[in-house]
């Protein structure tokens, strides 16, 4: 028999799949040859026998399917970092082969360089001149840079402009390097190989910084003249290379050819006699103006030495020599030597600012918390720019909350994506509230803002919590258990110091006092529509299991005495509406209760109030219209349920939750005691 079944299934699998199989013929001839209903219902369960071994089948190869996509994913994977490791290594490389020919190149130009000043010196120097105005004839509106004596190139080539804030190319440029400047000219693209002037900047206010390679945007470098900065785009890297290390010697060699000259021009000076013409001069000392020795080499060096230091991103390095300097000068006369001084070191503060500030912004990278902030944050405040610093370390932090909050996954399960957004985002707080602490522990003024951001990062919290809980209408009990994961995360702020607990609720009040309201609504229809199916008969359980189910129901609820209204066989002394009306009613007094806080406190009341005369009044009408006497006894049972357990069952529990009696419950129970008072009443104050 089983044979034969399978058989039949496998000729009937062939026929299905044959390519001239015709539906409506197969179903037609199946019709004709069956013999009654029997047989139409054994060759359906061929039928689906094949369709479930097909979806067996299907699973399978899909399963195995995705067995060899993982595998294949991992050998890619594997594949992929093998790849990049051989890049890496072929670069490395290629960059030794590069730097061993340049440093041969450059060690012959510059053999042959000296040589040929040696034999020729008036000559080389006239070379250096014609050969820059030779180049210069071909810029527009720069003749005066000839005027400058001993000024000659050293270096010129195209580059690329790009704009320092979204990096898009901004126009092609031909750069000048002299041994005292870098002159950037614009090229004309109506006039092959002519140019406009664009800018002039001394090498002595210069600084020149390597942009990290970011594909596709390579090969860069930076330009820093305070108060703006420019970036260009090398051919190449060996080019880009060739730029770097030509202005760093230009650059260089501008310093040590100037402090060359003031030496050989000290000694020619006039010397101040020993002896003076006023004897009572002698005793006075030396004036003001001699005090301050600026001939210092370190002095000397430090706007060079800062510049260096602002390029290589030493920020501690440059604050060391602001302090050495201000430590130097603080009890020194403000001579005009001085004044100079000052501001050169100024205007390098200034755009020691400025790099600081641009590591704050929220552009940068974000990754590595507030502890990447640290190093820029302290050197700032050792700059005095406490508040500034405060400024931009709370904006950094804030869009790295945002970002945060922003890439994390929504999840289909509510309570699960709370759980991750409240982990990310008070963990984010707690982190940023230490880090502050830490930062700003000498500047109590500036806590006031770390409050104020507070404030606007827990509304942003809000703004995505309320969307998954509160905007996509999740059940009471869902919404409770969220708020309650938030308030848990909240209060573990208050081991700091910083309780944002009343901002939390104040921002969640409206969606809570809606989500009551609305699931208010709900038990008040429900309640009404059982009212109108209402036969007022006894429940009857059938089951002990059912009844012993019940009647573990009615303890969770806080009925104790629910006993005395079961009988015997199974039976409740109580109708279908008002134990239902029971559960549901205690059911959302408890999930409200997790939701409360003061703010709350008349919305729960005053919600509960309606929806209990909801049942106390069906009650009372029932009893006041019916007229068999048998079941005016069975509504009386009911209201007696209501008036003496259920509804002081609400007012014990609502107390306990609140911390405080509900007069208006009182007084609710109290006028609610009219069919057990006063049976024979036709009317209600209800």
């Amino acid at each position: 028999m089983a044979d034969g079944g399978g058989g039949s299934v496998h000729r009937l699998k062939r026929q299905l799949e044959s390519s001239s199989f015709n539906p409506q013929q197969y179903v037609k001839l199946l019709s004709q040859q069956s013999d009654g209903d029997r047989d139409l219902q054994e060759h359906r369960q061929r039928i689906q026998s094949l369709a479930d071994e097909t979806a067996q089948n299907l699973k399978r190869n899909v399963y195995q399917n995705y067995r060899q996509f993982i595998e294949t994913a991992r050998e890619i994977s594997y594949l992929e970092g093998e790849m990049y490791q051989l890049s890496h290594i072929l670069t490395e490389q290629k960059s030794i082969m590069e730097s061993v020919t340049q440093a041969l190149l450059q060690t012959d130009r510059a053999e042959a360089a000296r040589e040929l000043q040696a034999a020729f010196p008036k000559e080389a120097e006239e070379g250096k001149a014609r050969n820059l105005t030779t180049l210069l004839e071909k810029v527009e509106g720069c003749n005066n840079l000839l005027e400058t004596p001993g000024r000659y190139l050293v270096y010129n080539g195209d580059l690329t402009e790009f704009d320092v804030d979204n990096m898009t190319l901004i126009q092609k440029v031909h750069a000048f390097l002299m041994n005292d400047c870098l002159l950037i000219a614009i090229c004309l693209p109506s006039r092959r190989g002519m140019y406009k002037y664009n800018a002039l900047y001394n090498l002595d206010v210069l600084a020149v910084v390597n942009v990290k390679e970011n594909p596709p945007m390579k090969d860069m470098f930076k330009i820093l003249v305070f108060p703006e900065s420019r970036i260009f785009q090398a051919e190449n890297a060996k080019i880009k290379k060739e730029w770097l290390e030509v202005l760093d010697e230009t650059k260089k060699s501008k310093v040590l050819h100037e402090k060359c000259k003031k030496e050989e021009e000290a000694p020619r000076s006039p010397v101040v006699p020993e002896v003076s013409h006023d004897p009572f001069k002698d005793e006075e000392g030396p004036p003001d103006e001699e005090e301050v020795d600026l001939t210092l080499e370190w002095i000397q060096e430090l706007p060079e030495d800062l510049d260096v230091c602002i390029a290589q991103r030493n920020f501690e390095g440059a604050v060391d020599l602001l302090d050495k300097l201000n430590s130097y000068l603080e009890d020194k006369p403000l001579t005009h030597p001085v004044k100079e001084l000052k501001a050169k070191v100024e205007e390098r503060v200034r755009q020691l600012t400025d790099v600081l500030v641009f590591e704050l912004s929220p552009d940068r990278s974000l990754r590595g918390g507030p502890k990447a902030t640290r190093r820029a944050v302290s050197q700032l405040i050792r700059l005095g720019q406490s508040t500034k610093a405060c400024e931009l370390f709370l904006k950094n932090r804030a869009a790295a909350v945002h970002t945060a909050i922003r890439q994390l996954r929504i999840e289909g399960a509510t309570l699960l994506y709370i759980h991750k957004l409240c982990n990310v985002f008070f963990t984010s707080l707690l982190e940023t509230a230490k880090e502050f602490e830490m930062d700003f522990a000498g500047n109590s003024g500036c806590y006031s803002a770390l409050i104020v951001w507070s404030s606007s990062a827990m509304k942003m919290f809000v703004d995505a919590f309320s969307k998954q809980v509160f905007d996509s209408k999740e059940s009471l009990s869902t919404a409770a258990v969220c708020v309650k994961v938030a308030k848990e995360h909240c209060k573990q702020l208050s081991e700091i110091g910083l309780d944002l607990t009343f901002i939390l609720h104040a921002l969640l009040v409206k969606d809570i006092k809606a989500a009551l309201q609305s699931y208010k609504e709900i038990i008040m229809e429900a309640t009404k529509h059982r009212n109108s199916e209402e036969m007022w008969r006894r429940m009857n359980l059938m089951t002990p299991e059912a009844l012993g189910k019940l009647r573990e129901e009615m303890r969770s609820c806080g009925v104790c005495n629910f006993d005395q209204y079961t009988g015997d066989d199974c039976w409740v002394n109580l109708s279908y509406t008002v134990v239902a009306f029971t559960k549901q009613t205690m059911a959302f007094l408890e999930e409200a209760l997790k939701l409360y806080f003061p703010e709350l406190h008349m919305v729960l009341l005053e919600s509960l109030m309606e929806i209990i005369l909801v049942a106390v009044q069906h009650v009372d009408y029932s009893w006041r219209c019916e007229q068999e006497s048998e079941k005016k006894t069975f509504i009386r049972q009911n209201a007696s349920f209501l008036h003496e357990t259920v509804l002081l069952v609400v007012e014990k529990r609502f107390e306990e939750g609140v911390g405080k009696p509900a007069k208006q419950l009182q007084d609710l129970r109290n006028s609610s005691r009219l069919i057990r008072v006063n049976p024979e009443s036709t009317t209600s104050v209800v």
